[in-house]
């Protein structure tokens, strides 16, 4: 049988490192292995200057406060698309070195075939947790809402029925069925938008963030978000 039937429950008594893009998905498979298992901090990539987040966009003075809220070191680094695996496996070694058994991933549709985060995570000789693998998109999101978490569309895809004004919105149930009647994915799986948490059950307490003027690129339209420091 394959291992991979392991990947739902593999952060489970483990001691684990969890990659974070900030967004919904990632907070919550961090939330529900944080029950199961013992967080020992998230990983960050950024783009190659180091400004941005490569998933979401995010500023690293974002992304530390989010890890400074849930109470976690962040491991980060900067990278290519070229160097990324490579970058992303020297995170996961010092990880290991420091306790880590398993990496938590936030994926739901990662097919079993060619999956890279099972790739990467037997080389560095770790077990990889994907809570929400394979769960129903509406369940998931409708799960972390639930759950009280706060989150603030950050990008959206024009071309894939989503509109300038859904920037800065956030996920509550009644937006989530007003997505799903205009054929939008509930969690955006198809790359319709991207999230960034600012609240929730892990959070010691709530990311203070400003909004920056709409920046539109191709298909894409984004709202950078700032921490608003007091």
């Amino acid at each position: 049988m394959n291992e991979t039937i392991n990947w739902k429950t593999g952060a489970h008594g483990h001691p684990f490192i969890a990659s974070f893009s900030g967004g919904k998905d990632s907070t919550l498979a961090l939330y529900k292995s944080m029950q199961v298992g013992e967080a020992i901090g998230i990983i960050v990539m950024l783009e190659e200057e180091g400004k941005r987040s490569r998933s979401h966009g995010m500023p690293p003075e974002l992304i530390r406060a989010q890890a400074e809220a849930i109470g976690l070191p962040v491991y980060m680094a900067s990278a290519s698309w070229e160097d990324y695996e490579r970058e992303f496996m020297v995170l996961l070694e010092q990880a290991k070195q420091r306790g880590a058994e398993a990496l938590v991933t936030g994926d739901l549709d990662m097919p079993v075939e060619d999956c890279w985060h099972d790739k990467v995570t037997r080389n560095a000789g770790l077990k990889l947790g994907m809570p929400l693998w394979e769960m129903d998109h509406f369940e998931v999101v409708a799960a972390f809402i639930d759950l009280g978490f706060e989150s603030v569309l950050v990008t959206v895809n024009l071309s894939l029925g989503m509109r300038e004004e859904d920037l800065g919105r956030t996920l509550t149930h009644d937006y989530v069925k007003e997505l799903q009647a205009r054929g939008i994915d509930p969690c955006g799986e198809g790359g319709e938008f991207h999230t960034t948490v600012i609240d929730g059950p892990l959070f010691k307490h709530r990311i203070p963030v400003r909004h920056g003027g709409i920046v539109r690129n191709g298909e894409y339209a984004f709202l950078p978000l700032e921490l608003a420091l007091p």
